[in-house]
């Protein structure tokens, strides 16, 4: 199992800083916001679609380095994505998390978060950010 000096090192310190995404839209198509009463992480994401797919999204993370870093990954990674395509990436996180699988191609920031696998209590950390998106995502009939 990794210490916490290996979950919490310098790429997920820097994903984290880097807050990409972070802020609000002036008229999302979708909003949603998701929280952890158990840590106390709080997720607000907002999203902008044209025909079907992320044009433009913000978010604004209470929570701990591990929520932001993720949140961070999904502003830098989450433009032009459907919702299918958040759904596949948010299973694929779930996936890593417990049983060590690949990163989804395309989003090699998430590899940061092997050192998570082992730690249970932190999955719902790295995962909020991605129940939000989802949960931002209109429905619209496929």
């Amino acid at each position: 199992m990794a210490s916490a000096a290996e979950i919490y090192q310098q790429a997920i310190k820097t994903l984290a800083a880097d807050a990409t995404g972070h802020g609000t839209l002036e008229s999302p198509s979708g909003r949603a916001l998701a929280d952890n009463p158990l840590c106390g992480d709080r997720v607000e994401m907002q999203v902008l679609l044209t025909d079907g797919r992320i044009a433009a999204l913000a978010h604004q993370v209470k929570g701990c380095l591990l929520c932001r870093a993720a949140a961070s990954v999904i502003g830098k990674r989450a433009i032009g994505a459907d919702r299918e395509d958040v759904e596949r990436i948010g299973a694929a996180v779930a996936a890593m998390l417990r049983s060590q699988s690949e990163t989804p191609p395309g989003w090699d920031e998430l590899s940061a978060f092997a050192p998570v696998h082992g730690h249970p209590s932190r999955y719902r950390c790295v995962q909020l950010p991605f129940e939000a998106l989802a949960a931002a995502m209109p429905v619209t009939d496929r």
